[in-house]
């Protein structure tokens, strides 16, 4: 697979991405990709020089976490930590935009995967601008101050934020999750049809369905100004659900596996006596 035709290196137009494509097999293939990523880890908490941030961004019913369950399902539960960004509490609107996602940073060693991500922040609140109030922001007075020019400047400390963790050694991969309108439409009749998933269903999902147009604007602005070498986005189709997960589990083995992650080495006053340690224990 070439992973080079989801990543973003130029200008994109989002209706020049597919939202379905079907993989044969793409089920049993993440088997064998999940067992790979497992060992990288591995290596990379005992090597404890890099850390990985994965962040998911995609519309409701986009399959973010199921994504998460089926792609990380074989990795050591102490190498990965998950966080789902949810409405911000009162505690995290009386700090910077970044301060909720910052101290919720992997650490070294370690996978963090974010379910919806600081991106929120140029997008819900871009959908929704009178949400910013909340943030009691000095500058801001009224809706007109929330504009455009509001929304650049917060993806230019975003794309610095970013940078400041790449240089200090996280490796961050940026996926959204491509998902037709039609297909968000069954996704939600399926909740609704099926009392079991009754729950996972909310009103509110069909208030921002109505404004899919203006979200999929947003979205293409901030995947355009934000995706870079240091922290690159890749759009994925996301209609078909076993395929999404494969490709993006295949773009992170092979992102991952450029890191070439060693185990270190016992020192050799260590290895010189490993004869010595063996016959200690045996004699036990």
């Amino acid at each position: 697979m070439n992973i080079e035709e989801y990543k973003i290196n130029k200008v994109i137009s989002l209706k020049d991405y597919p939202t379905k494509v079907v993989l044969k097999g793409a089920e049993k293939k993440l088997k064998k990709l999940r067992k790979k990523i497992s060992k990288l880890q591995d290596a990379m908490y005992a090597e404890g020089k890099y850390s990985v941030l994965i962040c998911l961004q995609g519309m409701d019913t986009s399959g973010k976490d199921s994504l998460i369950r089926e792609v990380f399902k074989d990795v050591n539960a102490r190498g990965v930590e998950v966080h789902s960004f949810k409405v911000p509490t009162e505690l995290e609107l009386k700090h910077d935009f970044l301060w909720r996602h910052y101290i919720a940073l992997p650490a070294k060693g370690k996978m963090g995967v974010f379910n919806r991500t600081h991106y929120e922040n140029v997008l819900v609140t871009r959908v929704h601008p009178s949400y910013v109030f909340g943030e009691n922001i000095p500058s801001v007075k009224s809706l007109d101050d929330i504009n455009d020019a509001f929304f650049h400047n917060r993806m230019d400390r975003i794309n610095h934020f970013e940078k400041h963790l790449a240089d200090n050694g996280t490796i961050i991969l940026k996926f959204f999750l491509n998902l037709s309108k039609d297909e968000q439409k069954n996704r939600l009749l399926r909740r609704l049809n099926i009392p079991e998933k009754n729950w996972k269903f909310s009103a509110g999902d069909l208030k921002e369905r109505t404004l899919w147009d203006k979200y999929m604007f947003c979205y293409e602005d901030l995947l355009n100004r934000t995706s870079k070498e240091n922290a690159p986005w890749f759009v994925i189709p996301a209609d078909d659900k076993p395929s999404v997960r494969f490709i993006l589990a295949e773009i992170l083995l092979k992102e991952l596996e450029k890191y070439n992650f060693t185990e270190p080495t016992l020192p050799k006053r260590v290895l010189d006596q490993i004869d010595v340690f063996k016959e200690q224990l045996n004699k036990e």
